[in-house]
């Protein structure tokens, strides 16, 4: 894919959690909560008026995000990196419910350049097992 004359590098990553998809969609939908789930982000603020949240990582930098989708019907997150490290990011979560306490939960990244898509990438997995973690453990009490 080229977007401003460059190529994007796009990885998806996903993984079956044992609950319900409300259950996932309820950890995930809160814009600055990601420091509970996602390795490597230590700090996160919202401003729902401009829909920027803004991310501190461990080694301590704060990278802008645009929140783009908030979707409870679809149960979609969507957001894009504004950083001037990125040229182009967007990244989604999707929740599916696959049968009861079944759910899919996928996470996808595009950005360029093509190098940081893959440090991204590296870190949904970790996210996604997190998210797993945390779900199927609210599921258990």
């Amino acid at each position: 894919m080229n977007v401003q004359g460059g190529c994007v590098a796009s990885i998806r990553q996903q993984i079956r959690i044992a609950a319900d998809p409300d259950t996932v969609w309820d950890i995930i939908k809160v814009p600055e909560s990601q420091p509970d789930w996602f390795p490597g982000i230590i700090k996160a603020t919202y401003d729902p008026e401009t829909r920027i949240r803004v991310i501190t990582v461990s080694m301590g930098v704060d990278m802008p995000e645009e929140i783009l989708t908030v979707d409870p019907t679809l149960r979609r997150f969507a957001y894009k990196i504004t950083a001037p490290l990125y040229s182009f990011h967007y990244g989604i979560i999707d929740v599916i419910e696959i049968a009861p306490n079944d759910t899919l939960c996928i996470y996808s990244t595009t950005a360029e350049p093509e190098v940081l898509a893959l440090l991204i990438g590296a870190g949904t997995m970790g996210a996604l097992e997190k998210i797993k973690e945390i779900a199927e453990q609210k599921v258990k009490k």
